[in-house]
């Protein structure tokens, strides 16, 4: 008896913190099932994240397979369009590559009467884009050519994805245009320098790489197709953004129609 108590009293000797050890293997399991616990919602929480459910949203940048996207970023604009441009969006006409997107998202404000037309062939269409397509609802035209609208059939027109890709060669021709078929205005979306670059498939559906132009060259562009930037529509769009925090992802320009 004296032999087993020498014995064991040298261990616990030797490993002063032996009964710590004896306590933690006994609860490794647990403790084990705990950070994976743990683990499991850190990883949840950094996807939501990105994906703006806990409040980034406002900068979250909008891609669409990995490529940077302004027409996305119409549908998290629309709110404060609405604000800005109050009774100016009762038919609203927008242009640009899946526009099926923001038509339906306008459609749901009963207010909205929307309309869109697609620069380019819609290979992969959903069923809803093609439900729009079969009642005319959205077109498929070449905008570097005359739109198939009357002037003025339209409050407001906006624009996204879509200029990026033209030369100022067919701009010149696009660009009245799209100021000939709105009454209230043309809000144009366009990426900033260095964001956006056509991928190599998507060239022969593009025509050309995308070409992300200065704030100060589409301004003075704007001068010289004789467009007026629309100050009340800025200023109101300026004060809804800043109110709710929101920072937009793309160049934003405000401009009044032809008259």
């Amino acid at each position: 008896m004296s032999r087993r108590a020498v014995g064991s009293t040298r261990r616990n000797g030797n490993f002063p913190f032996a009964g710590a050890f004896n306590s933690k293997s006994k609860s490794s399991p647990l403790l084990s099932l705990g950070l994976v616990v743990v683990g499991a919602i850190l990883i949840v929480g950094y996807v939501y994240k990105g994906l703006g459910v806990f409040g980034g949203g406002a900068n979250v940048v909008s891609r669409v397979e990995g490529d940077f996207s302004c027409t996305l970023e119409v549908q998290r604009a629309i709110p404060f369009l609405k604000k800005a441009y109050s009774g100016s969006m009762h038919k609203v006409l927008h242009i640009g590559p899946d526009t099926c997107s923001v038509v339906s998202a306008l459609l749901k404000d009963d207010e909205i009467e929307a309309w869109g037309v697609e620069p380019y062939e819609i290979e992969d269409a959903d069923r809803n884009c093609r439900s729009l397509v079969r009642k005319g609802i959205v077109r498929v035209a070449d905008i570097k050519f005359p739109l198939p609208y009357k002037a003025k059939s339209f409050s407001l027109v906006i624009v996204s994805d879509a200029l990026d890709y033209l030369s100022p060669k067919y701009l010149n021709r696009t660009l009245p245009e799209l100021a000939r078929v709105s009454s209230d205005g043309l809000v144009i979306f366009s990426g900033f320098p260095g964001q956006q670059r056509a991928k190599v498939s998507e060239l022969s559906k593009f025509g050309r790489p995308a070409k992300m132009r200065s704030s100060s060259w589409w301004i003075r562009y704007f001068v010289q197709t004789s467009l007026e930037e629309n100050e009340v529509a800025i200023k109101k769009f300026e004060q809804v953004t800043t109110k709710e925090s929101y920072q937009p992802s793309c160049q934003v320009f405000h401009l009044n129609s032809y008259h």
